[in-house]
């Protein structure tokens, strides 16, 4: 095992996390955050995911479900938060999260969702560690034509995340920075579950 690096460690320790499961699953057919994979479920592993990136404090955001989605995270140093608003999209269900951390002053906060299995602690890493770098507003994942989550976001972001509404998702505050975006590229991002069918090629492949 790779010994830790110290201000890889530090970078993260001031990065707070949003872990986003707040949907209904309309696409699904049932809750896919309770969906079996590799083990436990596909929220569970998200949680594992940004416990291992070192970021603090980590939040979970809920809406649809609430005590079953708090369940998969016990034992875990998660907050869960509950988004009485989900229904109006992600918009709110981000600034309940940022909302939640902001008392922890973090110079950053990486958004992710529950419905990217690919996802892995150096991945978040990655992207933490380029936006301490480079002090750019956003770095984004690349996948596809796709720049989206997960992402962090510098804290002169934060007013404009706030600002999100309805069905507006990070993805559209990271299209409107354009050329100041930073990318870390991310190919298995072009899976995420919504669907039956997304479901079984992730359980074919892996």
């Amino acid at each position: 095992m790779t010994a830790p690096n110290p201000m890889q460690n530090a970078a993260s320790a001031s990065t707070a996390l949003l872990l986003l499961a707040a949907g209904a699953s309309t696409r699904m057919g049932q809750p896919k955050q309770l969906l079996p994979y590799r083990g436990r479920t596909l929220l569970r592993h998200a949680a594992e995911t940004a416990v291992a990136s070192g970021c603090a404090p980590i939040v979970l955001v809920t809406g649809a479900l609430n005590e079953a989605l708090t369940s998969e995270v016990t034992g875990l140093p998660i907050q869960t938060i509950h988004n009485p608003d989900w229904e109006t999209g992600m918009a709110s269900s981000i600034r309940a999260g940022l909302l939640a951390v902001q008392a922890a002053q973090p110079r950053a906060v990486l958004v992710m969702l529950s419905d990217q299995p690919h996802v892995t602690p150096e991945l978040l890493q990655q992207l933490i560690q380029r936006q301490q770098q480079t002090q750019a507003p956003i770095v984004a994942a690349a996948y596809g034509d796709t720049l989206g989550v997960p992402a962090v976001f510098a804290e002169t972001v934060f007013p404009e995340l706030l600002m999100l509404q309805g069905q507006a998702g990070a993805g559209r505050l990271i299209a409107g920075y354009c050329a100041a975006v930073e990318r870390v590229d991310f190919p298995a991002g072009l899976l995420d579950v919504d669907t039956p069918e997304q479901y079984a090629a992730l359980l074919i492949n892996s």
